[in-house]
């Protein structure tokens, strides 16, 4: 592989790594339909490759957060413990179905997330919404037990496409327990480290995983992810919801592009 290619690569990743420390999405939403398209990958590759950026993105945007507010560790842990066989599961069932389906399912699954998102952003922007009394009915706790429910299906998503466990978690927590959108986001993140460092073991095992690629990403990546996490703090949470979804639907078009 030619130098101007791993110098595109850790530019790319640079990139990656901004937004993804915006948005709270490890970056892997938006390297894994790069990959299919500007590289021509077949999806379990592109996915298995975005892993090796994905997994030390999250530990520093983790790192980040911590610093900004300190996340619940019972609850990060409980959620990570479910995650972990559940991911390797996952990883199996991805690694085992045609390469065009795969790709067709995770266009599908970040099309509905992005639509709640989009729901949810209008709804906190309406005038009744904002002036409306508080709701009685008690909000429900976010627990050890209910994290580790949700990590075991984060794991499953995570590891079927490679990354997706953060991006269910986070409108989930932000919607059922109504937690700020960074606290939901690094919450999220923390559950699904050790999920993904399964996965990333498992793709490369079957031999899905292009280090040569993933490598020069992840050094990118890792470099902007702290100034993308400040800038996540400062922005107001509605427009923080409103980027997130616009950033899956144009993940959605890459990969309706490519099929």
């Amino acid at each position: 592989m030619s130098l101007f290619v791993i110098a595109a690569c850790l530019a790319a990743g640079c990139m990656i790594g901004f937004m993804g420390g915006v948005l709270g999405i490890g970056g892997g939403l938006i390297a894994i339909p790069a990959l299919v398209l500007l590289m021509g990958m077949p999806q379990q590759l592109a996915q298995g490759t975005a892993l090796i950026m994905v997994l030390p993105t999250i530990m520093m945007a983790v790192r980040k957060y911590n610093q900004q507010t300190r996340i619940d560790k019972r609850v990060a842990l409980a959620g990570a413990a479910g995650a972990v066989l559940f991911t390797w599961v996952g990883a199996q069932m991805a690694l085992g179905i045609d390469s065009t389906l795969l790709r067709q399912s995770f266009a599908v699954f970040l099309f509905f997330i992005a639509l709640f998102y989009v729901w949810q952003t209008w709804r906190a922007s309406r005038p009744a919404a904002r002036h409306a009394p508080p709701p009685t009915r008690a909000t429900p706790v976010f627990t050890p037990r209910r994290a580790s429910v949700l990590g075991i299906l984060c794991g499953t998503l995570g590891g079927f496409f490679g990354v997706g466990g953060a991006v269910l978690a986070v409108p989930i927590i932000t919607t059922v327990f109504r937690l700020p959108q960074t606290t939901a986001q690094a919450l999220a993140l923390s559950m699904v480290i050790p999920g993904s460092m399964i996965a990333l073991i498992t793709y490369t095992w079957a031999g899905q995983a292009n280090w040569i690629v993933g490598a020069p990403l992840a050094i990118g990546s890792l470099i902007f992810v702290p100034i993308g996490v400040r800038l996540a703090y400062r922005l107001p949470e509605r427009k923080l919801r409103a980027c997130f979804a616009l950033m899956l639907f144009a993940t959605v078009a890459l990969l309706a592009f490519e099929g």
